[in-house]
């Protein structure tokens, strides 16, 4: 279930053009860094043929081509220079980075503008007299967004031309808008800043949901909704968003050990790292397993394995691993003791029973046939401290 008393009021506030708190995010930040830390210093500029948006690029372009972000901006707004700081910071490094929104721009923006910044990039590329012609690396392409662009960037992510996708203090608002995390193929990232980020609960609830197999990381600092993009080159966020890029958009392992294994660059940092299915050579999106016959004999099994996502002060998260036996599955259920005090306010990618002691979660329409050696998983959030839960399946 879409958890969204806190969420739904936030999130869905900053899509109202004029609402006083899409004015605080999209406010342009005083003191623009000029640069940024790279070794390409970067300032942006406007197109004609790109109207209403704000290009930043490296002042002198790099021989190396240039990888692609398309941005969208904190509560849709329309001013390009929302996260300028941040913007620059990615450019100086050697990519371009286009952001919905002209500079100092009035309004709200669409998703729709993400796939136009796309397409310039793509066709002056290719246009004879362009600064950029033959210069962007057009196979190398990242959407992202901050809060209400995290959620333009999710409904354009299934473009094929899309590599990666960043998702920075947001999350789906609805459980009727999951498809779009359904049809995810590429590796995805998520800044969040931490429990007191508004986004909180709806981002964990979407990394819940996310596809079996699907690489994914998960990165929460403790500094809020706001992040941290009005710093001199976009502070914390920034640094660790040009790393992310670095490794998806270039190939750098050195960047990409930052995110993956038990003694990544980010964990027993100040960041909460959560992984899935990354590898430092994970360049290819991923493929889902051929069906495999069952064998003619032996009955349905499975197991489930429960970890803590998050833990705090009265409530956690839990993701639920669930993986088939030597035979095919039809459906699961799993059973979850829950510890004295401990109870389950919402579950997603399953279907729950019960919100204390004893409870059971089974399989969604769409995750309940597993072939043999298949896993699948659930998440949920409850209240209380979640230490001794234990989890048993039971398959059919």
């Amino acid at each position: 279930m879409r958890r969204r008393s806190k969420i739904c009021v936030g999130l869905a506030a900053v899509i109202v053009p004029v609402a006083s708190v899409i004015m605080a995010i999209g406010a342009s930040p005083a003191n623009a860094a000029i640069g940024g830390s790279g070794p390409y210093p970067a300032d942006y500029e406007t197109s004609a043929s790109l109207a209403n948006h704000t290009i930043f690029r490296p002042q002198t372009l790099p021989s190396e081509r240039l990888p692609i972000v398309v941005w969208g901006n904190g509560g849709c707004s329309a001013n390009g220079l929302s996260q300028g700081n941040f913007l620059r910071e990615i450019a100086s490094h050697g990519f371009l980075a286009i952001a919905n929104g002209a500079p100092n721009g009035s309004g709200s923006t669409t998703s729709q503008m993400l796939t136009q910044s796309i397409d310039w990039a793509v066709a002056e590329n290719s246009r004879q007299g362009s600064r950029y012609y033959d210069r962007i690396d057009t196979t190398k392409v990242a959407v992202a967004g901050f809060s209400c662009g995290g959620l333009e960037a999710y409904a354009v992510s299934n473009d094929p031309r899309v590599t990666t996708t960043g998702i920075f203090s947001s999350g789906l608002l609805n459980d009727a808008d999951d498809y779009q995390l359904r049809r995810l193929t590429k590796p995805i990232a998520y800044f969040v800043g931490g429990s007191s980020d508004i986004a909180y609960p709806n981002a964990m609830d979407d990394w819940g949901k996310l596809p079996a197999g699907l690489p994914a990381f998960m990165g929460n600092l403790n500094v809020g909704h706001g992040g941290t993009y009005d710093q001199t080159n976009g502070g914390e966020f920034g640094r660790v968003a040009v790393l992310y890029l670095k490794w998806r958009l270039t190939g750098d392992t050195t960047a990409g050990a930052n995110f993956v294994g038990a003694n990544c660059g980010l964990c027993r940092t100040q960041w909460t790292v959560q992984q899935k299915n990354l590898t430092l050579d994970d360049t290819t999106p991923p493929t889902t397993p051929p069906p495999t016959t069952p064998p003619p004999s032996g009955s349905p099994t499975c197991t489930a394995v429960f970890a803590v996502q998050d833990q705090w002060n009265g409530g956690f998260v839990a993701n639920v691993g669930v993986t088939a036996g030597t035979a095919a599955l039809t459906g699961w259920r799993v059973t979850l003791t829950l510890p004295s005090g401990a109870t389950v306010s919402s579950v997603w990618n399953g279907v729950g029973s019960g919100t204390s002691g004893t409870i059971t979660v089974a399989n969604q329409s769409y995750n309940g046939r597993l072939a043999a050696g298949q896993a699948t998983s659930f998440g949920f959030q409850g209240t209380g401290n979640s230490s001794g839960t234990t989890a048993t399946c039971t398959g059919s």
